[in-house]
């Protein structure tokens, strides 16, 4: 009988509303935390509170900038795993296509090398051989083409020694200094980048080329595709 009026007492509501049982424990939590305050050296547990808040802040910060610095740093390894795939698609075909320019060379100067009076030879056979290798070149072109590799041809643009060779300068104040004047061989373009540089003279003795034309960058590249 004493032992279930205990118990009813226990659990009876105290005058703020708590348990017995409940204030007990919000004691026992209340030194354990003025315990732990007093062992990391604050003088209080509102001061013990407030640096483990600050804490635990500056550990979220620190999480959420790893996150963003990771998140970065995957975003551009995807970047330039796209890139290096795309150059891989474009540039992995030219040391091929520059050893095939040599093919194609080889055939020009084959056709060039045939006098007009050949070429107006009543000779069947020797009329179809001519339009033979003139068609294997012309084929060969349009299936480096297919591939990106494209034909420049600069005469009359500013030189760029990106894209041309100057063999040599010709003396010629009527077009600015620097002017491609004359082609010796055409080049060839893979992409945005030189396979083989275009052979050519340019201009010595005119007029300096004006400053905003040299900081467009077209000298060499509007020609490619011609």
């Amino acid at each position: 009988m004493e032992a279930d009026i205990r118990d009813e007492e226990a659990t009876d509501p105290l005058e703020d509303g708590t348990f017995e049982a409940d204030r007990e424990e919000t004691n026992d939590s209340e030194f354990d935390l003025a315990e732990e305050a007093a062992k990391s050296g604050f003088s209080s547990p509102v001061e013990f509170l407030s640096a483990e808040l600050d804490r635990a802040e500056a550990e979220k910060q620190e999480l959420k900038d790893n996150y963003l610095r990771a998140h970065a740093e995957m975003e551009n390894l995807r970047r330039r795993t796209a890139k290096d795939v795309s150059d891989a698609r474009q540039y992995s075909i030219a040391g091929f296509a520059r050893e095939m320019l040599s093919v194609a060379d080889n055939l020009r100067r084959a056709l060039e090398a045939v006098p007009e009076e050949t070429r107006e030879s009543s000779d069947a056979g020797l009329k179809a051989l001519i339009e033979g290798v003139e068609m294997t070149e012309r084929s060969m072109m349009q299936a480096l083409e297919k591939y990106g590799v494209k034909r420049i041809s600069p005469t009359n643009e500013r030189f760029d020694p990106n894209f041309h060779q100057a063999m040599f300068e010709v003396p010629d104040e009527s077009v600015p200094n620097n002017t491609v004047v004359q082609v010796v061989q055409d080049g060839f373009v893979i992409g945005d980048r030189c396979l083989r540089p275009a052979m050519v003279g340019v201009a010595k003795g005119g007029l300096k080329q004006p400053r905003e034309d040299a900081n467009t960058g077209d000298g060499g590249t509007s020609s490619q595709g011609a």
